[in-house]
């Protein structure tokens, strides 16, 4: 990958070892998917609960913050996998709740905001049309890219983090014009009523779509759906 004068002194470890680690991580990424160098991006969304994250994930988390590592952008995270006030309904272990303390308390040190949604375009900030972001929930995905015209690829757990410790992506998918055309088009012939109805809609488009670059270009629906219709399709 192309790298420029910044992205050469956090590879070479002036920005700190947690930052090195970092972009070493989203060069692999970019070699792996091709990408020529990469993009700024304004914000990050981290996968951060712990059934995903594990013992591993989380002492990595601890070690990155053990390292000085912070976010370079604001940072969010996605909701997290247990609840302290009804742990005991849930019968969530103990050893489940200590795992998310140190989560958090990882999180915290690193400069992560823990805003534990997956809706953040609804409840904190959506992005802009042509804004370049960084976000690891496959729904925020799918709404930044197709209702609020930002950019965005579906990001892992340590890139989405990379991502805001570094505060760029590469250059790849979505990032990429040309790959956000249309590659099929798709004619509903009765309008969508209920938050239901909507769910249907996208449950129907995903599967004839059948996989991750697939671009659908959706005709025949003439009242302007809501927020909330959009995020159930």
């Amino acid at each position: 990958m192309k790298l420029n004068e910044l992205e050469r002194a956090m590879l070479a470890g002036e920005h700190g070892s947690a930052v090195r680690a970092a972009i070493e991580h989203q060069i692999k990424v970019g070699d792996f998917f091709g990408a020529e160098d990469f993009v700024p991006v304004t914000q990050a969304h981290i996968m951060a609960d712990t059934e995903s994250l594990g013992e591993a994930g989380v002492r990595w988390l601890e070690s990155l913050a053990t390292d000085n590592g912070a976010m370079r952008v604001p940072t969010i995270t996605d909701p997290r996998g247990t609840d302290f006030a009804k742990a005991a309904v849930l019968k969530q272990p103990a050893a489940a709740l200590n795992l998310e303390r140190r989560a958090i308390e990882a999180f915290k040190r690193l400069g992560v905001l823990l805003t534990d949604t997956c809706i953040n375009y609804q409840t904190i900030q959506a992005p802009a049309r042509g804004e370049h972001v960084a976000f690891g929930d496959t729904g925020v995905v799918i709404y930044a890219n197709s209702v609020c015209g930002a950019r965005s690829n579906y990001e892992g757990g340590p890139s989405a983090l990379a991502a805001g410790m570094t505060g760029r992506t590469p250059r790849y998918g979505f990032h990429v014009e040309h790959q956000r055309r249309a590659t099929m088009r798709l004619r509903v012939a009765c309008a969508p009523g209920s938050l239901n109805d909507w769910g249907a809609l996208g449950a129907v488009i995903g599967r004839l779509a059948g996989n991750y670059w697939a671009v659908p270009l959706v005709e025949g629906v003439e009242a302007a759906p809501g927020s909330d219709a959009l995020k159930h399709f």
